[in-house]
């Protein structure tokens, strides 16, 4: 199974974003993945037409797609929008998580979006995800939205998601750990290790984030659109970041 990830739109009236989804869309139709997953930030601004213009694009897949909410994203609007289409499970913490077993292969995204904050926290969903977890019988592909590892960019390891050290010890004690985990969120592509599962972050689609490591050096921003593919075919899995 081909799975294309694609984060972090930020669409809005007055930025070209959308454009460069088109593109990103473009390139992924050319492909022809199994599976589409978008790991939230999709619009900026409370921009909730936006919704419509995005579901239209990531219809060109031509393949079935899920996603994910963002700290920027109106949880209710794009519910409203969404529903049809993606099956999401809405639990006691009025969260968005999807859990299935696609091609055989688990998939599991986990909402980890704060009410009115930038910054997510797993823990109230542990519970949850180490029961779903449980369910499968082999390991499960990990999506959501903020980044569980720090990127080692100071202003977004703020607002990174808390509940790292749980999570890790979540994933180490679990009888089947997940295969990687998958997120989105800095506007970098990064990958990490936590409890020994790979971690990776998914370029943006929007204007990425400088690799600002220190205040001293400031390299300046060069990438394209970005996204990844998750290689399932054999068995194992190869992830690939993609620029557009």
């Amino acid at each position: 199974m081909l799975i294309a990830q694609i984060t972090d739109i930020h669409a809005a009236p007055n930025n070209g974003n959308l454009a460069r989804l088109h593109r990103v869309m473009s390139w992924i139709a050319t492909l022809g993945p199994d599976l589409l997953i978008v790991t939230g930030d999709l619009i900026d601004g409370g921009w909730h037409e936006g919704y419509r213009a995005i579901e239209v694009e990531l219809k060109r897949a031509k393949c079935r797609f899920l996603v994910l909410p963002g700290n920027s994203d109106d949880k209710g609007a794009m519910y409203d929008c969404l529903q049809g289409t993606v099956p999401w499970i809405a639990n006691t913490n009025n969260a968005l998580h999807f859990s299935e077993s696609i091609d055989g292969f688990p998939i599991v995204g986990v909402d980890s979006t704060l009410a009115g904050e930038i910054a997510g926290d797993i823990t109230p969903h542990l519970n949850w995800l180490a029961g779903t977890l449980n369910r499968f019988s082999l390991p499960a592909l990990i999506f959501m939205h903020h980044h569980i590892v720090p990127c080692g960019i100071a202003p977004l390891d703020k607002v990174m998601c808390r509940g790292a050290k749980a999570f890790g010890k979540s994933i180490a004690d679990s009888p089947i750990p997940p295969i990687a985990i998958c997120s989105g969120h800095v506007h970098r592509a990064m990958s990490a290790v936590i409890a020994g599962v790979p971690a990776y972050i998914c370029g943006s689609v929007c204007p990425a984030n400088p690799l600002l490591l220190d205040n001293q050096r400031i390299p300046p921003v060069t990438d394209p659109a970005a996204l990844m593919i998750h290689d399932l075919r054999t068995g194992s899995l190869v992830s690939s970041h993609v620029s557009v």
